[in-house]
């Protein structure tokens, strides 16, 4: 049974969604401010964290931020009533996985929900859990990158988009081929969310991400690891 961590502080919409995902079969834990969403984090094991942009004494922001300093394996998902692109974008740059603008349909959550918890391990089937990218080694069952006595944590997600780009080394990889294969989807995420994530993994693997070695940009095409 995969444990939720519910953040919403609109007591029927709050209600309603319990209600339906523990009627799925979701074990559910309910916070209504960000400062109990952030004890029942540090008390609590969860699979993934549902979380309101918009909240009493802690920002969905600020809670993110929490989760992420103790663990980048952790999916969030980002519920906003604000269809403002910069909320959406500040989330995916603050660790989000995804995120569902308010209204939604139930049955989009539960699709979103199910394509996370199915992603927290598909990154790590098919090929070998150790890669190397110049003197990195990407470590798919820690999610690390590892050089010399450094190491980074990564999300799944971003380990998924960097074992595809690896996987097709020296080819061009489209946002829209990164999508469908990584998000599983075809329209449902902007491709804004795309170049946030390869922002991420630059800020990680580069020393200079804004003059990036090995995740290059080939303008109107996509993205490319080159050939060592």
């Amino acid at each position: 049974m995969s444990r939720i961590l519910l953040v919403e502080d609109e007591e029927s919409l709050a209600r309603g969604l319990q209600f339906n995902l523990e009627a799925e079969g979701y074990q559910v834990t309910l916070a209504r401010d960000g400062q109990q969403a952030i004890e029942f984090f540090d008390q609590q094991d969860f699979d993934l964290v549902i979380l309101d942009v918009m909240l009493p004494y802690h920002s969905g922001f600020e809670v993110a931020e929490h989760i992420r300093e103790k663990t980048q394996q952790l999916p969030i998902l980002f519920l906003t009533a604000r269809r403002d692109t910069g909320d959406k974008i500040k989330g995916l740059k603050v660790g989000a996985d995804d995120y569902l603008t308010k209204p939604f349909s139930l049955d989009e959550l539960l699709l979103r929900i199910e394509r996370i918890l199915q992603r927290k391990t598909w990154y790590r089937q098919d090929d070998s859990l150790h890669l190397k990218l110049g003197e990195w080694e990407i470590d798919l069952e820690a999610l690390q990158l590892k050089k010399k006595d450094l190491k980074v944590s990564l999300t799944p997600l971003e380990a998924g988009v960097l074992k595809y780009l690896l996987k097709h080394r020296g080819k061009i990889v489209s946002r829209k081929e990164l999508l469908k294969n990584v998000w599983h989807t075809d329209s449902e995420i902007e491709t804004r969310t795309v170049d946030i994530f390869i922002a991420r993994l630059r800020k990680y693997l580069e020393d200079d991400p804004l003059n990036p070695h090995w995740i290059k940009s080939i303008r109107g095409a996509g993205y490319m690891i080159p050939e060592e």
